[in-house]
């Protein structure tokens, strides 16, 4: 990975970076605020021996002292000493052990000097035990280094610095803690971060689609709030950067066959939710501007949504059409868009897969196809069911929607491949709700939509009347 791949994870997955340094920085506070503060009572020792009479014997006595240094550093955390402190001091609460771990004896190098600290939850304990540890260390070096009763020791020890009532706790370093919170959880988000986009296995760029499918990259659709409330863009309003995409779109359509253009179109997904339906109705208004009329035909018989989104009406239309109960003249409505009809999906068919296979779909299609410039036909989605898979083979060819961030790889390679196991033309991809500035579920059971029931379609009537549909619709039928 280059400096730039780690710039852009930092940028697309700041948020885990930021909770996960905030939670290094309270796992910090919190251990600071729950322990216990420690005061570290703190006294001097002093070793010299015997002066000399000469120079030379002055050295090696000051030499010998330094010797005897650094031994005493090690008598001092001994238990032996430990011992004889907690009896001078009556203390039963401690162990020499426990004792010998609070002691910590320190020298700096060719000096006499000893520091001796305690570190004891209480200020004045750690005080008394330091400054006794320093008295009777005194009388114990006095003892060891005498060869014989009466006579001077070859090294003697004295307390230069007793020690005072600690006033501050040495820990918890609170300020230290949080810093060191900080860096341990940036690094750790980071680390996080960059795991979680090698493990990433969503689409989000061409280079990744286009080898996963096979095909090019017919265009790329941002994600627009707006979509969420209306599925419809106002073409005519502005230059959007929704818009400007469905026209790019659009454009691109034209180069895909130049010598056989596809006009009979199938918009088809891996799974739902990914705009397949918002992107076959914007991008029959796209085509539409360009002064062509077009026909966006809802062949998605589980789950209708363009009658719903356009507020058309969807009880009657391809089934009734395919079922030889209605002729096509009948159910095709008008938009207020100009230059676009709509075929509602119908009655929901119990078999969706068998009524898209049949000849009457080829000819219906093909009918549409002699009064219509193009043919935009919302399939359902490839992975779910087989519908779209049996439609495309009867079209000039599939466009396949994928989501960016949330269609992972394997389920485009799955749909591409459902498409062309069947002999179905892929005719590019188109990459939506891409990231408008620098930034899934599995599939799940594709079911029938509740607020739409089941109707067979032996059940609806023999032959539609287009007058009901105009006083419901409100609108003319064509």
């Amino acid at each position: 990975m280059e400096v730039q791949d780690y710039l852009r994870i930092v940028q697309t997955r700041w948020r885990i970076i930021a909770l996960t340094t905030l939670v290094g920085i309270l796992v910090a506070l919190g251990a600071s605020l729950m322990s216990t503060p420690m005061y570290q009572a703190s006294s001097r020792l002093f070793v010299s021996t015997s002066s000399g009479a000469s120079v030379n014997e002055v050295y090696q006595g000051n030499l010998f002292s330094q010797q005897r240094v650094a031994s005493y550093t090690k008598l001092l955390t001994g238990s032996t000493l430990a011992q004889r402190t907690l009896d001078k001091l009556g203390k039963s609460d401690l162990t020499a052990e426990q004792l010998a771990k609070k002691v910590k004896a320190t020298s700096t190098p060719d000096t006499v000097l000893i520091d001796t600290k305690v570190t004891d939850a209480s200020p004045e304990v750690a005080r008394d035990l330091v400054n006794a540890l320093s008295d009777e260390f005194v009388l114990m070096a006095e003892e060891l280094e005498s060869m014989e009763p009466g006579t001077p020791p070859m090294a003697r020890v004295v307390v230069e610095q007793h020690a005072s009532t600690p006033s501050t706790p040495v820990s918890p370093k609170t300020k230290r803690n949080l810093a060191l919170g900080f860096v341990v959880g940036l690094l750790g988000g980071i680390a996080l971060a960059v795991l979680r986009d090698r493990l990433d296995n969503t689409v989000k760029s061409r280079e990744v689609l286009d080898e996963l499918a096979g095909v090019g990259l017919v265009g790329t659709v941002p994600f627009d709030k707006d979509r969420e409330e209306k599925a419809a863009i106002a073409f005519q309003d502005g230059y959007s950067g929704s818009a400007e995409a469905f026209r790019e779109l659009r454009t691109n359509l034209q180069f895909l066959e130049v010598d056989n253009p596809p006009r009979v179109i199938a918009i088809t997904s891996s799974l739902p939710g990914e705009g397949k339906t918002t992107t076959a109705i914007n991008l029959s208004l796209a085509i539409a501007e360009a002064g062509y009329s077009v026909a966006l035909v809802d062949a998605d018989l589980r789950r209708p949504r363009i009658a719903k989104y356009l507020d058309l009406i969807g009880s009657v239309g391809m089934s009734t059409v395919l079922a030889g109960q209605a002729d096509i003249d009948d159910v095709l409505q008008s938009t207020p868009f100009p230059n676009v009809s709509v075929l509602a999906s119908g009655p929901l068919p119990p078999n969706p897969s068998e009524l898209l296979g049949s000849t009457h779909a080829e000819k219906l299609f093909a009918d549409l196809r002699s009064r219509f410039d193009f043919v935009i036909i919302d399939a359902s989605p490839l992975l779910p069911v087989t519908d779209a898979a049996v439609l495309a083979v009867k079209v000039d060819g599939a466009l396949v929607v994928v989501k960016h961030g949330q269609t992972k790889r394997e389920q485009v390679s799955r749909a591409i491949g459902n498409l062309r196991s069947v002999g179905a033309t892929v005719l590019g991809t188109i990459l939506t709700m891409t990231p408008a500035k620098g930034k899934g579920a599995y599939e799940y059971k594709y079911y029938y939509d509740s607020d739409a029931p089941v109707q067979k379609v032996e059940d609806a009537p023999a032959k539609v009347d287009p007058a009901p549909l105009v006083a419901q619709a409100g609108q003319k039928v064509e």
